[in-house]
């Protein structure tokens, strides 16, 4: 198979790619300005809407519009709104039992005259559903029907013949961002909630705390401040942490790592645990941030961080190997 040729643009061409590349942000930039000094008038009775709707936000559109919608009902769906996207065809083969009485539709068509959306508007009036119509045709068919318009500027496209979706698709998304934002502040979303959302990946460990990470139970390597240094070295070598965590009764005293041992080498075996432990270590509880934790971690140089409850009992150790492979930065 014969590679391609390669390119070598000239820097008129270059020139030319950039200057285009500047006009499409510039004019969907404009657009966007314009759409957030003119927020369509239904905007807030959208937001209300949806707020008290019992089950999801059904998003639907056809082709362009159907793409910013997914990414709509996934932004919703992960800042605290069930939503779900239905493609407006299969809806008309049996999807329409996805759409019940309780949820609210947000129909997405530029022209508002895409045909392929007829039997969800009619199905949402059938069984009196909420919908929320965007385009930017307030005299269309679909914004007729809707109950909220969410009616897009008449900002023209950034292709230059004025017909590929470009801008009108830009508003549209920036529309959707803006709603799922106002619900979320609406519903007092926080950090936490999001992280419920986001268990997976970078983002995911981000938003996990110590608890997520530590180990627990017989995986502690726990010993009483006064046995002696035989069962310190054991424990060390059989945990796998490089360390041990001193007990007073059933409260962190003190921990004893690999280093602790190098640095009491001379007369080692003849002392107890107490003569050895460092006193009163860093200590974290299990709400606490994995990045905090690492933060901690790093800027103490400690592999080992003691999880403890509010009584100041041991209830896991965290690893900072732990928190690298899940990927806490």
């Amino acid at each position: 198979m014969c590679a391609s040729p390669v390119s070598h643009p000239t820097p008129e061409h270059r020139a030319s790619s950039v200057t285009s590349a500047q006009r499409v942000l510039g004019i969907e930039a404009d657009a966007l300005r314009f759409m957030g000094e003119n927020l369509p008038t239904d905007f807030a009775d959208a937001v209300e809407t949806i707020l008290a709707c019992k089950s999801r936000v059904i998003v639907s559109g056809i082709g362009k519009s159907g793409h910013i919608g997914r990414k709509i009902a996934a932004t919703l769906a992960s800042t605290g709104t069930p939503a779900y996207f239905v493609h407006a065809t299969e809806a008309s083969h049996g999807d329409l039992g996805m759409i019940g009485p309780d949820d609210v539709c947000i129909l997405i068509s530029n022209s508002g005259e895409t045909s392929e959306l007829r039997d969800i508007v009619y199905h949402t009036q059938r069984f009196t559903i909420p919908m929320i119509g965007i385009s930017s045709n307030p005299d269309s068919t679909l914004m007729k029907a809707a109950d909220h318009l969410l009616t897009l500027p008449k900002c023209p496209e950034a292709c230059p013949i004025g017909l590929a979706p470009t801008t009108s698709t830009t508003l549209t998304l920036a529309l959707g961002d803006a709603l799922a934002v106002a619900l979320m502040e609406r519903r007092g979303f926080v950090a936490s909630d999001f992280g419920v959302y986001h268990p997976g990946g970078k983002l995911g460990a981000q938003m996990r705390t110590v608890a997520d990470f530590m180990h627990s139970g017989d995986a502690l390597p726990l010993l009483d401040e006064n046995a002696p240094m035989g069962d310190v070295v054991q424990k060390i070598s059989t945990k796998g942490f490089g360390m041990c965590i001193m007990l007073k009764g059933d409260t962190v005293s003190g921990v004893i790592t690999d280093g602790d041992l190098r640095r009491h080498m001379d007369g080692l075996m003849s002392r107890n645990a107490q003569d050895v432990a460092t006193k009163n270590p860093l200590t974290v509880t299990t709400d606490c941030s994995a990045p905090e934790a690492l933060a901690l971690l790093n800027t103490r140089a400690l592999t080992v961080l003691v999880v403890v409850d509010g009584d100041q009992k041991p209830v896991g150790v965290l690893h900072l190997h732990d928190l690298l492979r899940a990927g806490v930065v």
